[in-house]
């Protein structure tokens, strides 16, 4: 099955079965994103997005959230327009942290979530929480009983419920509404995180995914998260599919998947990456008819962007032909001067995302 015919099954199946214009409306912010993301799939739409891309870039940061306006953006300095996806990161708001792990204040987050979302973008939100039982970053992976201690029964189960979630929980529902692509657990079919494949059972990373749903959505009454599962490229169907919580916690499905240079030179790294790419995107696509589900390039990109073609000539075309809702490259880091995803103003190769933002079916904020 092509791509192109499988976009068109995807859009009609899952737009039949949620909201379109002449059926109900959508009655809660997750419904209205659904419909939106749906609406673009069914144009053959994919959305462009960046991490933290208002909070920060290249060579610059926000430093009194009160009083900046969040006009500032490296896409928008190189395209004259703004992402359609922010991406953001609570990993630290677990702890009771006045800012994330990256150092950004979760005022500034949050005044970034409601600003992007007045302009007619979409966010999405990523977790990277603190190893509650080591004392370790989310890439402690010294033990493998930190999931198994947050599940009913578990010792840390008390702290998990009553006061990681509750946080986090605190934080979503500051947001007033605003929808967000919630990614919590990603990268799973690795092991850097302490959530990973060898640190804990399927069964038990499935009961983690859905302990977090439930209390975010059950007990919290949150009506805003569209809950997005992202296990790492590399993984055949049945390895992307062996922890996946079920249908009833999991709206769209992401895949992670960068781009590495090997000792073989770009053109090898670009063609490889694009190869795995479309292999994934191939198996994803079926699972996403199969399921009824929204699919996603969760996270990407090449870091120091040396591929002067790099969007053109290997992103676009591996992407192109698959209903991919939207596409997320990582952040632009202000205090690692290689440590960047997207271009930014007098960077040498911005011509070619240049190119990129102005493809017919790439879609960027008009404004």
């Amino acid at each position: 099955m092509t791509g192109i015919r499988t976009l068109t099954l995807l859009a009609g199946t899952l737009l039949a079965a949620c909201s379109s214009a002449d059926r109900k409306p959508a009655e809660t912010p997750k419904d209205r994103l659904v419909h939106t993301l749906f609406t673009h799939v069914e144009k053959g739409e994919i959305l462009y997005g960046h991490q933290d891309d208002l909070c920060y870039g290249h060579a610059w940061k926000v430093e009194d959230w009160e009083s900046d306006d969040l006009t500032r953006s490296d896409v928008k300095a190189v395209t004259g327009r703004y992402p359609a996806v922010l991406g953001v990161e609570l990993g630290g708001i677990e702890m009771g942290n006045k800012a994330s792990l990256d150092s950004v204040d979760f005022n500034l987050i949050r005044k970034a979530v409601l600003t992007h979302a007045e302009r007619g973008g979409i966010v999405t939100v990523s977790w990277h929480p603190r190893n509650p039982l080591t004392g370790g970053d989310a890439w402690d992976v010294s033990s493998d009983r930190v999931v198994k201690s947050l599940l009913e029964g578990g010792e840390l189960h008390g702290l998990f419920m009553d006061t990681w979630l509750k946080r986090l929980g605190d934080f979503l529902e500051s947001l007033e509404g605003t929808p967000v692509i919630f990614r919590p657990w990603h990268e799973s079919s690795a092991s850097w995180f302490w959530w990973g494949s060898k640190l804990c059972s399927e069964q038990d990373y499935r009961e983690l995914f859905r302990t977090t749903w439930t209390y975010l959505v059950k007990a919290r009454g949150l009506t805003n998260l569209l809950w997005c599962y992202s296990p790492n490229s590399g993984v055949s169907a049945e390895e992307y599919m062996s922890r996946y919580p079920g249908d009833e916690f999991v709206d769209i499905l992401g895949l992670d998947h960068y781009e590495f240079i090997g000792p073989d030179g770009l053109g090898e790294s670009g063609a490889r990456f694009a190869q795995e790419l479309k292999r994934s995107l191939t198996f994803l696509n079926v699972l996403a008819t199969d399921h009824h589900k929204l699919m996603c390039l969760s996270e990407t990109g090449l870091e120091s962007l040396s591929d002067p073609e790099w969007w053109t000539g290997v992103l676009y075309p591996a992407v192109k032909d698959f209903p991919v809702a939207y596409v997320l490259t990582w952040r632009n880091a202000c205090d690692k001067p290689l440590h960047f995803y997207a271009p930014w103003e007098g960077f040498e190769n911005a011509s070619d995302f240049e190119a990129f933002s102005k493809l017919e079916n790439i879609v960027f904020l008009n404004n």
